[in-house]
């Protein structure tokens, strides 16, 4: 077998990295369910025109193509693909099973997507979202856009990552304001200034004009809303200081008033209103939301989302909601590229019970099976070797203690191989420092 080649954007990290995947994913599942959020995991296939019916690209979904195609059926499986989000899959699993729901229903959802875009530093092909949506029947009220950041900010801040700074803006200011300047095409409009970060506001000027009809007068005042940010409601002010008026403006301006004041009364410092922030999917019709984790600002957004009102649909009932995904392979990429997590060791052992002969391994085994029975990951020496070669295998490893099966009527003894203190112990009474019984990510 010739040696193999890595896949570009199909990360695979190495134990250690896992285990702290792991820790990541745990922290952020516990304040999920601290919130009220129900697990759910939904297929990775969906129908190509449910995939594509809400403003993808084609060219982004990875389809399923069998090696031998079935001809038998209606379409086959080139009519499949890979979900490149969780929020389309989730919309059509409430769709389907909405008469066994309680509403509104509240789930959380920990997945891999697949997305084929070019891969680069925080970009993948395969990623691990961790997705909330809220969705309600008919009407959804705003106060859920409100609460999205604040499930988010304290998920965040309970993992050992830099500050974050979650942007919000609302789509109806956008759109409100645009009508209000006189453009028929609001959607060409908030997809010419979602480029704004990419190509900047001459490019997008001259976008404006080619896509959304916009004259000059009018792609000044888009990009002039666009520059407006601030901690705080005083957002508002320089909206209306433009001089636009529009009703669904107005309305977009109250509901991200509530956002910001109510995420600044929970965590001050946490969220900014930046009307630049569009989002580039169609389905978002109120709050979007990205986020930015400081220093490394330059990479984008690790967590976004926002409120989407016609995305569920059937017949006259419809299911509005909001939703905010973490980009945990993303943020994990980014961190582990600038070597900014470790883990104490990269094995979840914390005791390693030695062998003092091969006809002996069975008293190490007891051993083994008495600490773990009382939750301290152990592992059996491979080999009888001398006691300073099994030491050294768990060095390398950096298990940090190594259990002695004491000889005949003698006692067991522990040693602590870091600092060299060795004391006699019991396997149904020792128990390890708690900072020691399992890895710690720092």
């Amino acid at each position: 077998m010739s040696k193999p080649t890595p896949i570009s954007g199909f990360p695979e990290w190495t134990p250690g990295q896992r285990m702290i995947e792991q820790f990541v994913l745990d922290r952020i599942r516990a304040t999920f369910e601290l919130y009220g959020f129900a697990p759910l995991e939904t297929r990775s296939v969906e129908p190509l025109d449910q995939l594509l019916r809400k403003g993808e690209t084609s060219k982004e979904v990875y389809l399923l193509r069998r090696l031998q195609a079935d001809t038998d059926g209606p379409a086959g499986d080139d009519a499949l693909g890979l979900h490149f989000d969780l929020t389309v899959p989730f919309a059509r699993y409430v769709l389907e099973n909405a008469g066994k729901l309680q509403f509104p229903f509240r789930r959380y959802q920990i997945q891999k997507v697949w997305r084929g875009e070019r891969p680069q530093e925080g970009r993948y092909r395969e990623f691990l979202q961790a997705d909330i949506d809220i969705v309600d029947r008919d009407t959804l009220p705003a106060h859920y856009e409100a609460e999205m950041p604040l499930v988010i900010g304290d998920a965040l801040r309970s993992l050992p990552i830099p500050p974050v700074r979650i942007q919000v803006n609302n789509r109806k200011i956008c759109e409100g304001f645009y009508r209000g300047v006189g453009l028929t095409d609001p959607e060409a409009a908030l997809r010419a200034v979602d480029k704004l970060d990419k190509i900047g506001p001459a490019r997008v000027a001259e976008l404006l004009a080619e896509t959304a009809g916009a004259s000059e007068a009018q792609a000044k005042a888009c990009l002039a809303l666009a520059e407006i940010s601030a901690p705080d409601a005083s957002f508002a002010d320089a909206v209306r200081a433009l001089g636009v008026s529009d009703p669904l403006l107005d309305e977009g301006i109250e509901e991200l008033v509530a956002v910001v004041e109510t995420a600044a009364a929970h965590s001050p410092g946490l969220c900014v209103a930046d009307l630049r922030i569009a989002r580039g999917l169609d389905y978002y019709t109120g709050t979007v939301y990205e986020t930015q984790m400081i220093g490394y600002e330059r990479f984008g957004s690790i967590c976004s989302g926002g409120r989407y009102d016609n995305l569920a649909s059937s017949g006259a009932t419809r299911f509005p909601g909001v939703g905010i995904s973490i980009g945990v392979t993303r943020l994990l990429g980014l961190l582990f590229g600038a070597d900014a997590l470790s883990v104490s060791r990269t094995v979840p052992t914390c005791v390693l019970v030695a062998v003092t002969s091969e006809d002996a391994r069975p008293a190490s085994n007891r051993v083994a099976e008495a600490l773990r029975s009382r939750g301290v990951p152990t592992e059996v020496s491979p080999s009888a070797a001398k006691f300073g070669k099994q030491i050294r295998y768990a060095e390398r490893r950096g298990i940090p203690y190594v259990w002695f099966p004491g000889a005949e009527g003698a006692a067991d003894e522990v040693k602590d191989i870091r600092s060299g203190e060795q004391i006699a112990a019991a396997a149904g009474e020792w128990t390890p420092p708690r900072e020691d019984l399992k890895p710690l990510v720092s």
